[in-house]
């Protein structure tokens, strides 16, 4: 049966686990959830924990479970070349879930505190903000 957000793509370029988690709250009801990870290792949460599971016992159960449902790209968002992947992602994307470390702007270029709709018409969900400890 389709769900209610099956014609909706969503962009979710990840730091920690707040954005994963939005992104996943649009991704259950059936949204396309494209994850952006650096190519080196991907999502550093992926090594988080334990309790692990997996075939090597190396990837934390709660990477899994914000992650459901998700396809994954390795983009490293330092290059020209990652930087015009994600814009093009952007341009074809409904919805952009990203965060970042205190006081850095988005990785793709972009910043705010969320709403409304990035340079490239897509929407952005949030803006999730790390604090420093």
């Amino acid at each position: 049966m389709p769900g209610p957000l099956d014609d909706v793509v969503v962009l979710d370029l990840p730091r920690a686990p707040a954005g994963p988690h939005a992104a996943q709250t649009l991704g259950d009801p059936g949204a396309r959830v494209i994850k952006g990870e650096h190519p080196d290792g991907g999502d550093e949460s992926r090594g988080w924990g334990p309790p692990f599971v997996g075939p090597d016992h190396d990837i934390f159960t709660c990477f899994l479970a914000a992650n459901r449902n998700k396809q994954s790209i390795a983009v490293d968002m330092k290059t020209a070349e990652g930087k015009a992947l994600v814009e093009r992602l952007v341009r074809h994307s409904d919805v952009l879930v990203e965060n970042a470390r205190t006081g850095r702007a988005g990785r793709a270029g972009r910043g705010g505190r969320g709403g409304g709709r990035d340079q490239d018409g897509a929407a952005v969900l949030a803006w999730l903000e790390e604090r420093e400890r």
